[in-house]
């Protein structure tokens, strides 16, 4: 066992400067992600010794190969609680490390350089039914399959150690296990080689017909940092088609990577080292893969990003456009209300590309505060909901609720949960965010976006009904009639459509949302001043007389919205 350890411990210092480690990401404001699905994580840096109560994609990392070697058996959660310090200590046991419950380095690289538990008499568990199951094809297991390492298995494992020249110890470490999973493995009755049976997710040929395609199902993305089967799987692949030539470790690192891009180049692929659906597809279930030394599939051509997003401080609102006719985005698709970082801490001015980075939840350590649906902006700053108190939906901290639509963060813009997920649904890597403070005070916009009143008995906005459709306004044709005063507070159509005039005549600038506040006073009043009127920013009917003076001397009939389908 001594020599299986040193040996592991000296080939991984030997490849440190070839490899690349993962570690959580130590934003400089206040983003950690907790549990990722769609993040990639990379450092050069060695990897952080994790301890009791850390939590990050690391920690679910490690949960992840522990489970796959038998020694976990909790939920991938990504947080290091009891369950997972007793695993890794009972990790460190089995291989002569200090039991110290600390994922340290050391264990880490042993742990993610291990294929096998090392097994003994009283281990359990589906790596011991395997283990039976082989002895039992090679000849030197005869009894039941049970799961269970006891008397009769260790006697099996001694006398094929016996066969094979090596110390029969009746314990089966990882060498053992490796011999005997192998295609050196030799049966009982003799020298002859016994083929070893296909893993479950091994491609297997069709030997009438071996051109053709054996369908392997896409389970989930694989990234730098992951591990497991499918893993394996991708490097044995990548192995036969010429890209690959590291170990088949089912631990995805930078010659993984490199290799996943290699082979994304060569076929017309987004190049980006991550293997998803596309990816695995034309890895795995199509025959028209070109080869490390053929000529190059043509590459692909970007699909258009379908959005845009502004962040206007100075209203505390983001904005969601969609592509018009023209390729410009100017089409409103979501409007939300926000919190920015405050003046002292406040959230960039500028322009920023997404690169895809999200996490279901983040943790800000320098606060002790957590949130929902994280999408990074920078490396400082991201899209993510109101703040909780720890993983918990009742956890919500009321403050930050109460506090949306004014700066409340630091430098992150909050949202409402329902909008955090919006984001965190449906933009993706390369979306611009723009982040600005310099775009006029909007009263009418900021009351269109308000946010519920929150149920404090679930911690859920109260539900409020749908709005209605948009008012149908046509320019150039008669208003609403008969014309009646229109002041602060009113919300009508008549009020949008005046709004709607106001802006095709230059005076308007806030949103037309039908409700009559403070921007829109504003615009009466302009108008009234220019056209000799008592300036009250109240419209009465003179004033709307004057404003439709063109549609009134030759009116057309009003505009009706279309019946509904």
């Amino acid at each position: 066992m001594k020599r299986f350890v040193s040996l592991l411990l000296a080939l991984f210092f030997c490849m440190l400067p070839f490899t690349e480690s993962v570690t959580p990401v130590t934003a400089a404001a206040e983003d950690i992600p907790l549990a990722t699905d769609d993040a990639v994580i990379e450092s050069d840096e060695e990897a952080r010794t994790l301890v009791l109560n850390d939590m990050g994609p690391d920690v679910k990392e490690l949960q992840t190969h522990l489970a796959e070697l038998g020694y976990y058996t909790g939920q991938i959660t990504g947080r290091y609680g009891e369950t997972t310090k007793s695993a890794v200590t009972a990790f460190q046991e089995d291989f002569g490390l200090e039991q110290s419950g600390q994922a340290d380095s050391a264990t880490q690289a042993l742990l993610f350089a291990t294929l096998y538990r090392p097994l003994h008499v009283g281990s359990s568990g589906t790596d011991v039914t395997r283990l039976q199951t082989r002895l039992t094809i090679l000849g030197y297991y005869t009894g039941k399959i049970t799961g269970v390492y006891l008397d009769a298995t260790a006697d099996a494992v001694k006398a094929f150690q016996e066969k094979m020249g090596m110390t029969a110890t009746g314990d089966a470490d990882g060498d053992t296990q490796s011999l005997v999973y192998s295609s050196d493995a030799r049966s009982r009755s003799g020298a002859a080689v016994v083929t070893p049976e296909p893993e479950k997710d091994t491609e297997i040929v069709d030997g009438n017909n071996p051109d053709a395609i054996e369908t392997v199902a896409y389970k989930k993305r694989l990234a730098y940092g992951s591990s497991g089967k499918n893993v394996k799987l991708l490097q044995q692949r990548l192995t036969d088609l010429g890209y690959y030539e590291g170990p088949v470790s089912g631990n995805f690192q930078g010659n993984t990577r490199n290799a996943v891009k290699a082979f994304q180049t060569q076929n017309g692929l987004a190049v980006d080292g991550v293997v998803g659906k596309k990816t695995w597809d034309l890895l795995f279930n199509t025959a028209s893969i070109v080869l490390p030394g053929d000529t190059p599939a043509p590459a692909a051509t970007p699909e258009p990003v379908p959005f845009h997003i502004t962040v206007d401080v100075n209203n505390q609102v983001v904005t969601v456009y969609s592509r018009d006719a023209e390729g410009e985005y100017t089409v409103v698709v979501r409007q939300m209300i926000c919190s920015s970082g405050t003046k002292k801490n406040p959230s960039s001015i500028g322009d920023f590309t997404l690169n895809g980075r999200k996490a279901r939840w983040c943790f800000f350590p320098k606060w002790g505060d957590y949130a929902q649906y994280w999408t990074q902006i920078t490396s400082e700053i991201a899209f993510h909901s109101v703040i909780y108190a720890r993983v918990d939906t009742k956890s919500l901290s009321i403050k930050s609720y109460n506090m949306l639509g004014q700066r409340a963060s630091h430098g992150c813009i909050r949202l409402l949960v329902s909008d955090a997920k919006w984001i965190y649904d449906n933009v993706g890597k390369g979306t611009v965010v723009t982040i600005r403070d310099d775009l006029p005070t909007d009263p009418e916009l900021k009351a269109s976006v308000a946010k519920p009143a929150l149920n404090k008995k679930n911690m859920l906005p109260v539900e409020t009904p749908q709005p209605t459709a948009e008012p149908v306004y046509i320019s150039g044709a008669e208003p609403p009639l008969p014309l009646e005063k229109l002041q602060k507070n009113n919300s009508s159509d008549a009020v949008y459509w005046m709004q709607k005039k106001l802006t095709e005549l230059g005076y308007y600038s806030g949103k037309c949302s039908g409700t009559y506040l403070a921007g829109t006073i504003a615009a009466v009043k302009a108008f009234q001043k220019d056209h000799g009127l008592k300036q009250t920013g109240t419209a009465d009917v003179k004033t709307l007389e004057v404003l439709y003076a063109d549609e009134l001397a030759s009116p057309k009939p009003i505009a009706t919205p279309a019946p509904e389908s």
